[in-house]
Protein backbone atom coordinates (compact mmCIF):
# COMPACT_ATOMS: atom_id res chain seq x y z
CA UNK A 1 0.00 0.00 0.00
CA UNK A 2 1.31 3.16 -1.03
CA UNK A 3 2.13 5.57 1.97
CA UNK A 4 4.20 8.19 0.66
CA UNK A 5 5.27 10.59 -1.74
CA UNK A 6 8.84 11.47 -2.71
CA UNK A 7 10.18 14.88 -4.35
CA UNK A 8 13.35 15.37 -5.78
CA UNK A 9 14.31 19.34 -5.02
CA UNK A 10 17.28 19.82 -8.01
CA UNK A 11 18.17 23.64 -6.57
CA UNK A 12 21.42 25.77 -7.12
CA UNK A 13 24.45 24.59 -4.79
CA UNK A 14 22.76 20.91 -3.65
CA UNK A 15 19.71 18.42 -4.63
CA UNK A 16 17.60 16.60 -2.29
CA UNK A 17 15.45 14.10 -2.39
CA UNK A 18 12.43 14.27 0.33
CA UNK A 19 9.76 11.45 1.09
CA UNK A 20 6.43 13.10 2.55
CA UNK A 21 3.56 11.50 4.44
CA UNK A 22 0.20 12.11 3.73
CA UNK A 23 -0.16 15.00 6.62
CA UNK A 24 2.83 16.63 4.48
CA UNK A 25 5.23 16.00 6.90
CA UNK A 26 9.12 15.35 6.15
CA UNK A 27 9.85 11.34 6.35
CA UNK A 28 13.18 11.11 5.30
CA UNK A 29 15.74 13.35 3.35
CA UNK A 30 19.13 13.17 1.77
CA UNK A 31 20.89 15.57 0.04
CA UNK A 32 24.19 16.58 -1.54
CA UNK A 33 26.32 19.81 -3.00
CA UNK A 34 27.41 19.86 -6.63
CA UNK A 35 30.06 21.89 -8.04
CA UNK A 36 30.12 25.64 -9.01
CA UNK A 37 31.72 26.47 -11.51
CA UNK A 38 33.28 29.69 -12.04
CA UNK A 39 35.07 30.23 -15.99
CA UNK A 40 35.22 33.95 -16.07
CA UNK A 41 34.10 37.07 -13.72
CA UNK A 42 30.18 37.25 -14.24
CA UNK A 43 29.91 33.30 -15.88
CA UNK A 44 28.51 30.38 -13.43
CA UNK A 45 28.22 27.21 -14.40
CA UNK A 46 27.26 23.47 -13.19
CA UNK A 47 27.84 19.97 -14.91
CA UNK A 48 24.46 18.41 -15.65
CA UNK A 49 26.49 15.22 -15.41
CA UNK A 50 27.62 15.76 -11.94
CA UNK A 51 23.86 16.68 -11.08
CA UNK A 52 22.12 13.70 -12.75
CA UNK A 53 24.84 11.96 -10.44
CA UNK A 54 23.81 13.30 -7.32
CA UNK A 55 20.25 13.03 -7.98
CA UNK A 56 20.07 9.04 -8.07
CA UNK A 57 23.15 9.22 -4.92
CA UNK A 58 20.68 11.16 -2.54
CA UNK A 59 17.08 8.80 -3.91
CA UNK A 60 19.50 6.07 -3.42
CA UNK A 61 20.23 7.51 0.27
CA UNK A 62 17.03 8.54 1.42
CA UNK A 63 15.07 5.39 0.31
CA UNK A 64 17.66 3.25 2.03
CA UNK A 65 17.76 5.20 4.74
CA UNK A 66 14.15 5.76 5.92
CA UNK A 67 13.85 1.72 4.49
CA UNK A 68 11.27 1.62 2.23
CA UNK A 69 10.17 -0.70 0.52
CA UNK A 70 9.00 -1.66 -3.18
CA UNK A 71 5.07 0.11 -3.48
CA UNK A 72 5.57 2.26 -0.74
CA UNK A 73 5.83 5.31 -2.93
CA UNK A 74 2.70 6.62 -4.87
CA UNK A 75 4.41 9.09 -7.06
CA UNK A 76 7.39 11.46 -7.83
CA UNK A 77 7.52 15.11 -7.92
CA UNK A 78 10.66 17.45 -9.57
CA UNK A 79 10.92 21.23 -8.20
CA UNK A 80 14.56 22.78 -9.64
CA UNK A 81 16.56 25.86 -9.91
CA UNK A 82 14.78 27.55 -12.88
CA UNK A 83 16.44 28.90 -16.09
CA UNK A 84 19.81 26.94 -15.71
CA UNK A 85 20.10 25.78 -19.16
CA UNK A 86 21.35 21.91 -20.75
CA UNK A 87 22.02 21.37 -23.88
CA UNK A 88 22.70 17.56 -24.77
CA UNK A 89 22.59 15.29 -27.33
CA UNK A 90 19.89 12.83 -27.83
CA UNK A 91 21.85 10.08 -29.03
CA UNK A 92 24.61 9.92 -26.40
CA UNK A 93 22.78 11.62 -23.68
CA UNK A 94 25.75 13.78 -22.63
CA UNK A 95 25.33 17.57 -22.71
CA UNK A 96 27.26 19.25 -25.50
CA UNK A 97 28.42 21.79 -22.72
CA UNK A 98 28.52 22.86 -19.09
CA UNK A 99 24.87 24.15 -18.11
CA UNK A 100 24.96 27.77 -17.74
CA UNK A 101 23.28 28.64 -14.31
CA UNK A 102 20.33 31.47 -13.95
CA UNK A 103 22.50 33.47 -12.10
CA UNK A 104 25.53 33.52 -15.50
CA UNK A 105 25.26 37.20 -17.30
CA UNK A 106 27.34 36.47 -20.34
CA UNK A 107 24.16 36.82 -22.30
CA UNK A 108 24.18 40.99 -21.72
CA UNK A 109 25.44 41.09 -25.33
CA UNK A 110 22.73 38.80 -27.02
CA UNK A 111 20.28 40.49 -24.65
CA UNK A 112 21.04 44.38 -25.70
CA UNK A 113 20.90 42.94 -29.30
CA UNK A 114 17.39 41.82 -29.16
CA UNK A 115 16.32 44.73 -27.47
CA UNK A 116 18.28 47.29 -29.79
CA UNK A 117 15.51 48.51 -31.53
CA UNK A 118 12.18 47.77 -29.58
CA UNK A 119 13.75 48.13 -25.75
CA UNK A 120 14.69 45.78 -23.05
CA UNK A 121 10.31 45.06 -22.97
CA UNK A 122 10.20 43.52 -26.53
CA UNK A 123 8.71 40.27 -25.64
CA UNK A 124 7.16 41.84 -22.49
CA UNK A 125 3.67 41.41 -23.51
CA UNK A 126 4.07 37.95 -24.63
CA UNK A 127 6.24 36.64 -21.98
CA UNK A 128 5.57 38.95 -18.97
CA UNK A 129 9.73 39.08 -18.58
CA UNK A 130 12.35 41.76 -19.63
CA UNK A 131 15.29 41.01 -22.07
CA UNK A 132 17.82 39.91 -19.20
CA UNK A 133 20.93 37.91 -18.75
CA UNK A 134 18.41 35.56 -15.92
CA UNK A 135 16.15 33.61 -18.37
CA UNK A 136 17.07 30.31 -20.90
CA UNK A 137 16.45 31.95 -24.38
CA UNK A 138 19.46 33.89 -24.50
CA UNK A 139 21.37 31.50 -22.57
CA UNK A 140 20.17 28.65 -25.25
CA UNK A 141 21.23 31.31 -27.87
CA UNK A 142 24.48 31.47 -26.56
CA UNK A 143 25.21 28.09 -26.48
CA UNK A 144 24.42 27.47 -30.21
CA UNK A 145 26.04 30.54 -31.40
CA UNK A 146 29.43 29.66 -29.13
CA UNK A 147 29.95 25.76 -28.94
CA UNK A 148 31.28 24.15 -32.06
CA UNK A 149 28.70 22.35 -34.30
CA UNK A 150 26.01 23.18 -32.23
CA UNK A 151 23.58 25.28 -34.44
CA UNK A 152 23.96 22.51 -37.19
CA UNK A 153 23.13 19.75 -34.81
CA UNK A 154 20.25 21.66 -33.53
CA UNK A 155 19.11 22.19 -36.72
CA UNK A 156 19.53 18.62 -38.00
CA UNK A 157 17.05 17.07 -34.82
CA UNK A 158 20.38 16.01 -32.92
CA UNK A 159 20.47 18.38 -29.66
CA UNK A 160 17.60 18.60 -26.95
CA UNK A 161 17.11 21.44 -24.28
CA UNK A 162 15.56 21.62 -20.95
CA UNK A 163 16.17 23.44 -17.40
CA UNK A 164 17.42 21.21 -14.98
CA UNK A 165 13.46 19.44 -14.69
CA UNK A 166 13.52 18.51 -18.02
CA UNK A 167 17.10 17.02 -18.31
CA UNK A 168 16.35 15.08 -14.90
CA UNK A 169 13.12 13.55 -16.24
CA UNK A 170 14.60 12.51 -19.16
CA UNK A 171 17.07 10.65 -17.88
CA UNK A 172 14.85 9.07 -15.09
CA UNK A 173 12.13 7.93 -17.21
CA UNK A 174 14.93 5.66 -19.85
CA UNK A 175 15.79 9.06 -21.88
CA UNK A 176 11.91 9.31 -23.09
CA UNK A 177 10.15 11.40 -21.72
CA UNK A 178 11.32 15.19 -22.95
CA UNK A 179 8.67 17.60 -21.12
CA UNK A 180 8.78 20.40 -19.29
CA UNK A 181 5.67 22.02 -17.01
CA UNK A 182 3.89 25.54 -17.71
CA UNK A 183 6.06 27.45 -14.57
CA UNK A 184 9.69 26.33 -16.08
CA UNK A 185 8.61 27.08 -19.53
CA UNK A 186 7.69 30.35 -18.37
CA UNK A 187 10.53 31.03 -17.34
CA UNK A 188 12.25 30.92 -21.13
CA UNK A 189 11.78 34.14 -22.20
CA UNK A 190 10.13 31.78 -25.22
CA UNK A 191 6.69 30.71 -24.05
CA UNK A 192 3.65 32.65 -24.62
CA UNK A 193 1.24 33.03 -21.71
CA UNK A 194 -1.93 33.05 -22.75
CA UNK A 195 -1.12 30.13 -25.48
CA UNK A 196 0.70 28.29 -22.61
CA UNK A 197 3.02 27.22 -25.90
CA UNK A 198 6.38 28.00 -27.34
CA UNK A 199 5.81 31.70 -29.71
CA UNK A 200 7.30 31.01 -33.11
CA UNK A 201 7.98 34.21 -33.35
CA UNK A 202 9.89 34.95 -30.85
CA UNK A 203 12.16 31.67 -31.66
CA UNK A 204 12.65 32.94 -34.70
CA UNK A 205 13.99 35.88 -33.79
CA UNK A 206 16.30 34.04 -31.36
CA UNK A 207 17.31 31.58 -33.71
CA UNK A 208 15.86 29.04 -31.91
CA UNK A 209 14.90 25.25 -33.44
CA UNK A 210 11.32 24.12 -32.28
CA UNK A 211 12.55 21.10 -32.50
CA UNK A 212 15.21 21.15 -29.61
CA UNK A 213 12.23 21.90 -26.95
CA UNK A 214 10.63 20.20 -24.64
CA UNK A 215 6.93 19.49 -24.93
CA UNK A 216 5.21 21.97 -22.59
CA UNK A 217 2.45 19.89 -20.05
CA UNK A 218 0.67 21.00 -16.52
CA UNK A 219 2.74 20.77 -13.13
CA UNK A 220 0.42 18.09 -11.37
CA UNK A 221 -0.12 15.03 -13.88
CA UNK A 222 1.74 11.69 -15.05
CA UNK A 223 4.10 12.46 -17.45
CA UNK A 224 6.15 8.99 -17.37
CA UNK A 225 7.29 6.21 -14.88
CA UNK A 226 10.91 6.28 -14.00
CA UNK A 227 12.69 3.06 -15.31
CA UNK A 228 15.90 1.38 -14.38
CA UNK A 229 18.93 3.44 -15.57
CA UNK A 230 21.96 5.18 -14.28
CA UNK A 231 24.43 7.89 -14.65
CA UNK A 232 27.07 6.90 -17.33
CA UNK A 233 30.10 5.29 -15.70
CA UNK A 234 28.53 6.56 -12.23
CA UNK A 235 28.25 3.96 -9.05
CA UNK A 236 24.30 4.26 -8.51
CA UNK A 237 21.26 3.75 -10.67
CA UNK A 238 17.70 4.74 -10.33
CA UNK A 239 16.46 2.77 -6.87
CA UNK A 240 14.83 -0.74 -7.27
CA UNK A 241 12.00 0.93 -4.95
CA UNK A 242 10.76 3.02 -7.36
CA UNK A 243 11.05 1.60 -10.65
CA UNK A 244 7.79 1.96 -12.23
CA UNK A 245 6.61 4.48 -10.53
CA UNK A 246 5.19 7.67 -11.85
CA UNK A 247 6.99 11.13 -12.35
CA UNK A 248 3.93 13.34 -12.15
CA UNK A 249 4.63 16.63 -10.57
CA UNK A 250 6.43 19.68 -12.28
CA UNK A 251 7.08 22.86 -10.97
CA UNK A 252 10.33 25.46 -10.47
CA UNK A 253 11.66 25.73 -7.90
CA UNK A 254 10.01 29.21 -6.30
CA UNK A 255 6.21 28.28 -7.83
CA UNK A 256 7.01 25.05 -5.86
CA UNK A 257 7.43 26.82 -2.83
CA UNK A 258 4.15 29.18 -3.63
CA UNK A 259 2.10 25.73 -3.86
CA UNK A 260 4.03 23.97 -1.20
CA UNK A 261 2.97 26.98 0.96
CA UNK A 262 -1.24 26.50 -0.28
CA UNK A 263 -1.05 30.09 -1.79
CA UNK A 264 -4.08 28.88 -3.77
CA UNK A 265 -6.07 32.74 -3.58
CA UNK A 266 -5.31 35.10 -5.61
CA UNK A 267 -3.50 37.69 -3.41
CA UNK A 268 -2.19 35.50 -1.38
CA UNK A 269 1.96 35.88 -1.78
CA UNK A 270 4.93 33.71 -0.77
CA UNK A 271 8.54 34.36 -0.12
CA UNK A 272 11.65 31.84 -0.27
CA UNK A 273 15.26 32.61 1.16
CA UNK A 274 17.50 30.25 -0.81
CA UNK A 275 20.65 31.49 -3.24
CA UNK A 276 18.28 33.88 -4.20
CA UNK A 277 15.32 35.55 -2.65
CA UNK A 278 12.01 35.33 -4.41
CA UNK A 279 8.67 36.86 -3.50
CA UNK A 280 5.25 35.20 -5.77
CA UNK A 281 2.10 36.34 -5.44
CA UNK A 282 -1.07 34.81 -6.77
CA UNK A 283 -2.89 36.55 -9.22
CA UNK A 284 -5.34 34.13 -10.60
CA UNK A 285 -6.08 33.08 -13.45
CA UNK A 286 -5.00 35.84 -15.52
CA UNK A 287 -1.63 37.48 -15.97
CA UNK A 288 -1.44 40.70 -14.68
CA UNK A 289 1.39 43.13 -16.41
CA UNK A 290 3.63 44.72 -13.64
CA UNK A 291 4.60 48.33 -14.30
CA UNK A 292 6.81 47.89 -11.43
CA UNK A 293 9.23 46.02 -12.43
CA UNK A 294 8.05 42.54 -11.31
CA UNK A 295 8.19 39.48 -13.57
CA UNK A 296 4.52 37.63 -14.96
CA UNK A 297 4.69 34.03 -14.80
CA UNK A 298 2.60 30.83 -14.20
CA UNK A 299 2.30 29.87 -10.67
CA UNK A 300 1.03 26.68 -11.51
CA UNK A 301 -1.51 24.45 -13.48
CA UNK A 302 -2.88 21.06 -12.18
CA UNK A 303 -4.16 18.88 -15.24
CA UNK A 304 -6.77 20.17 -17.62
CA UNK A 305 -7.88 23.00 -15.38
CA UNK A 306 -6.98 26.52 -16.03
CA UNK A 307 -3.38 27.87 -15.02
CA UNK A 308 -2.98 30.34 -12.23
CA UNK A 309 -0.70 32.60 -12.45
CA UNK A 310 1.81 34.74 -10.47
CA UNK A 311 3.75 38.27 -10.09
CA UNK A 312 7.52 37.71 -8.86
CA UNK A 313 10.00 39.97 -7.07
CA UNK A 314 13.16 37.83 -7.87
CA UNK A 315 16.28 38.56 -6.19
CA UNK A 316 19.96 37.32 -7.49
CA UNK A 317 22.04 36.91 -4.46
CA UNK A 318 21.07 36.45 -0.71
CA UNK A 319 21.77 32.88 0.70
CA UNK A 320 24.39 33.50 -1.91
CA UNK A 321 26.03 36.37 -0.29
CA UNK A 322 26.47 34.03 3.01
CA UNK A 323 28.17 31.62 1.11
CA UNK A 324 30.40 34.24 -0.51
CA UNK A 325 31.51 35.54 2.55
CA UNK A 326 32.12 31.83 4.03
CA UNK A 327 33.98 30.38 0.85
CA UNK A 328 35.88 33.49 -0.69
CA UNK A 329 36.49 35.33 2.12
CA UNK A 330 36.57 32.83 4.62
CA UNK A 331 34.59 35.31 7.21
CA UNK A 332 32.57 31.86 8.38
CA UNK A 333 33.59 28.26 8.40
CA UNK A 334 29.62 27.21 8.26
CA UNK A 335 26.93 29.84 6.82
CA UNK A 336 25.41 29.11 9.78
CA UNK A 337 27.78 31.26 11.96
CA UNK A 338 26.60 34.50 9.94
CA UNK A 339 24.03 34.78 12.86
CA UNK A 340 26.35 34.80 16.06
CA UNK A 341 29.02 36.56 13.88
CA UNK A 342 26.27 39.57 12.92
CA UNK A 343 25.06 39.69 16.80
CA UNK A 344 28.42 40.64 17.97
CA UNK A 345 26.90 44.36 16.85
CA UNK A 346 23.83 46.24 17.25
CA UNK A 347 23.52 47.84 13.77
CA UNK A 348 25.51 47.84 10.55
CA UNK A 349 27.89 50.04 11.29
CA UNK A 350 26.65 52.95 8.45
CA UNK A 351 27.15 50.64 5.83
CA UNK A 352 25.45 48.60 3.08
CA UNK A 353 26.12 45.55 1.46
CA UNK A 354 24.13 45.65 -2.38
CA UNK A 355 25.36 41.99 -3.51
CA UNK A 356 24.65 42.74 -7.49
CA UNK A 357 26.96 39.99 -8.26
CA UNK A 358 25.00 39.14 -11.21
CA UNK A 359 23.89 42.88 -11.85
CA UNK A 360 20.49 43.68 -10.26
CA UNK A 361 17.00 41.54 -10.48
CA UNK A 362 13.84 43.23 -9.86
CA UNK A 363 12.55 45.74 -9.73
CA UNK A 364 15.62 47.38 -11.65
CA UNK A 365 16.67 44.91 -14.09
CA UNK A 366 20.25 45.81 -14.74
CA UNK A 367 22.57 43.70 -15.51
CA UNK A 368 25.79 46.31 -15.66
CA UNK A 369 25.62 46.82 -12.22
CA UNK A 370 28.31 45.15 -10.03
CA UNK A 371 27.99 44.10 -6.39
CA UNK A 372 29.52 47.34 -4.03
CA UNK A 373 29.77 47.77 -0.16
CA UNK A 374 29.37 51.49 0.71
CA UNK A 375 29.75 53.96 3.76
CA UNK A 376 33.02 52.20 4.90
CA UNK A 377 34.67 53.69 8.05
CA UNK A 378 37.40 52.20 9.87
CA UNK A 379 35.53 51.64 12.39
CA UNK A 380 33.83 49.00 11.01
CA UNK A 381 34.56 45.31 11.35
CA UNK A 382 33.38 41.87 10.20
CA UNK A 383 30.30 41.78 12.67
CA UNK A 384 29.45 44.54 10.52
CA UNK A 385 29.89 43.33 7.12
CA UNK A 386 28.20 40.12 8.08
CA UNK A 387 25.03 42.48 9.47
CA UNK A 388 24.89 44.02 6.58
CA UNK A 389 24.97 41.01 4.50
CA UNK A 390 21.92 39.89 6.05
CA UNK A 391 20.18 42.90 6.01
CA UNK A 392 20.62 43.15 2.59
CA UNK A 393 18.67 40.27 2.08
CA UNK A 394 15.63 42.45 3.78
CA UNK A 395 16.02 45.64 2.27
CA UNK A 396 15.59 43.76 -1.24
CA UNK A 397 12.56 42.00 0.13
CA UNK A 398 11.14 45.25 1.06
CA UNK A 399 11.53 46.25 -2.59
CA UNK A 400 9.92 43.35 -4.16
CA UNK A 401 6.97 44.15 -1.91
CA UNK A 402 6.35 47.54 -2.19
CA UNK A 403 6.65 47.06 -6.22
CA UNK A 404 4.28 44.09 -5.66
CA UNK A 405 1.56 46.15 -3.61
CA UNK A 406 1.59 48.55 -6.49
CA UNK A 407 1.11 46.12 -9.16
CA UNK A 408 -1.71 44.62 -7.33
CA UNK A 409 -3.41 46.73 -5.50
CA UNK A 410 -2.98 44.08 -2.66
CA UNK A 411 -1.55 45.59 0.84
CA UNK A 412 -0.20 42.19 2.50
CA UNK A 413 -1.31 41.59 5.96
CA UNK A 414 1.56 39.42 6.97
CA UNK A 415 4.28 37.64 4.71
CA UNK A 416 4.49 33.68 4.68
CA UNK A 417 8.49 32.60 4.21
CA UNK A 418 10.35 29.57 3.93
CA UNK A 419 13.69 28.53 2.95
CA UNK A 420 17.16 27.82 4.76
CA UNK A 421 17.39 31.18 5.72
CA UNK A 422 14.12 31.63 7.74
CA UNK A 423 15.39 29.79 10.38
CA UNK A 424 18.16 32.58 11.24
CA UNK A 425 16.12 34.79 14.05
CA UNK A 426 18.06 37.98 13.50
CA UNK A 427 17.09 38.27 10.05
CA UNK A 428 13.79 37.45 10.80
CA UNK A 429 13.31 40.20 12.89
CA UNK A 430 14.93 42.33 11.34
CA UNK A 431 12.52 41.45 8.13
CA UNK A 432 9.60 42.30 9.94
CA UNK A 433 10.71 45.39 10.91
CA UNK A 434 11.96 46.45 7.59
CA UNK A 435 8.50 45.87 6.44
CA UNK A 436 6.36 46.58 8.99
CA UNK A 437 4.25 43.04 8.57
CA UNK A 438 4.38 39.79 10.53
CA UNK A 439 6.70 37.26 9.25
CA UNK A 440 5.26 33.73 9.34
CA UNK A 441 7.32 30.89 9.12
CA UNK A 442 5.45 27.38 8.61
CA UNK A 443 5.91 24.25 10.72
CA UNK A 444 7.03 22.17 7.29
CA UNK A 445 9.53 24.57 6.07
CA UNK A 446 10.35 22.70 3.19
CA UNK A 447 7.69 24.41 1.56
CA UNK A 448 9.98 23.68 -2.24
CA UNK A 449 9.99 19.65 -2.72
CA UNK A 450 6.72 19.79 -0.84
CA UNK A 451 5.04 21.79 -3.55
CA UNK A 452 6.33 19.41 -6.37
CA UNK A 453 5.01 16.47 -4.09
CA UNK A 454 1.74 17.74 -3.68
CA UNK A 455 1.70 18.05 -7.15
CA UNK A 456 2.35 14.27 -7.83
CA UNK A 457 0.57 13.20 -5.14
CA UNK A 458 -2.70 14.72 -6.87
CA UNK A 459 -2.69 13.76 -10.32
CA UNK A 460 -2.15 10.40 -8.67
CA UNK A 461 -5.23 10.87 -6.33
CA UNK A 462 -2.64 10.23 -3.01
CA UNK A 463 -4.72 13.70 -2.01
CA UNK A 464 -8.04 14.58 -3.06
CA UNK A 465 -7.76 18.49 -3.94
CA UNK A 466 -6.21 21.74 -2.25
CA UNK A 467 -8.70 22.00 0.12
CA UNK A 468 -6.92 18.49 1.77
CA UNK A 469 -4.06 20.34 1.06
CA UNK A 470 -4.54 23.49 2.87
CA UNK A 471 -5.43 21.95 6.17
CA UNK A 472 -1.73 20.84 6.17
CA UNK A 473 -0.40 23.94 6.07
CA UNK A 474 -0.04 24.70 9.86
CA UNK A 475 1.98 28.24 11.58
CA UNK A 476 5.49 27.64 13.05
CA UNK A 477 6.80 30.76 14.39
CA UNK A 478 5.53 34.74 13.81
CA UNK A 479 8.05 37.59 13.98
CA UNK A 480 6.17 41.01 14.46
CA UNK A 481 7.39 44.14 13.38
CA UNK A 482 9.38 46.03 16.76
CA UNK A 483 11.10 48.92 15.10
CA UNK A 484 10.15 52.85 15.52
CA UNK A 485 8.67 54.07 12.21
CA UNK A 486 11.60 56.56 11.92
CA UNK A 487 14.25 54.64 12.18
CA UNK A 488 12.31 51.73 9.43
CA UNK A 489 12.52 54.85 7.16
CA UNK A 490 15.95 56.12 7.38
CA UNK A 491 17.54 52.73 6.95
CA UNK A 492 15.26 51.99 3.93
CA UNK A 493 16.56 55.66 2.13
CA UNK A 494 20.26 54.62 3.49
CA UNK A 495 19.13 51.02 1.19
CA UNK A 496 17.96 53.13 -1.47
CA UNK A 497 20.56 55.45 -1.93
CA UNK A 498 23.48 52.80 -1.60
CA UNK A 499 21.65 50.59 -4.60
CA UNK A 500 22.24 53.45 -6.52
CA UNK A 501 25.85 53.19 -5.95
CA UNK A 502 25.99 49.79 -8.16
CA UNK A 503 24.60 51.25 -10.78
CA UNK A 504 26.28 51.48 -14.87
CA UNK A 505 29.68 49.84 -13.80
CA UNK A 506 30.07 47.22 -16.38
CA UNK A 507 30.60 49.09 -20.00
Amino acid sequence: MTQYVAAIDQGTTSTRFIIFDHGGNVVVVDQKEHQQIYPKPGWVEHDALQIWERTLEVMNGALDRGRILPGQIAAIGVTNQRETTVVWDKKTGRPICNAIVWQDTRTSDICNLLAAQEGQDRFRAKTGLPLATYFSGPKLRWILENVPDASVKANRGDLLFGNMDTWLIWNLTGRQAHVTDVTNASRTLLMNLETLDWDDEILKAMGIPRSMLPTIQSSSEVYSKLVASRADGGAFAVPAQVVGVSVAGDLGDQQAALFGQTCFSAGEAKNTYGTGCFMLMNTGEKPVQSAAGLLTTLGYKIGNQKAVYALEGSIAITGALVQWLRDNLGLIEKSSEIETLAKTVDDNGGIYFVPAFSGLFAPYWKSDARGAIVGMTRYVNKGHIARAALEATAFQTREALDAMEKDSGVQLSSLKVDGGMVYNELLMQFQSDILDVPVVRPKVAETTALGAAYAAGLAVGFWKDLDELRSNWGRDREWKPQMESARREKLYAGWKKAVTRTFDWVE
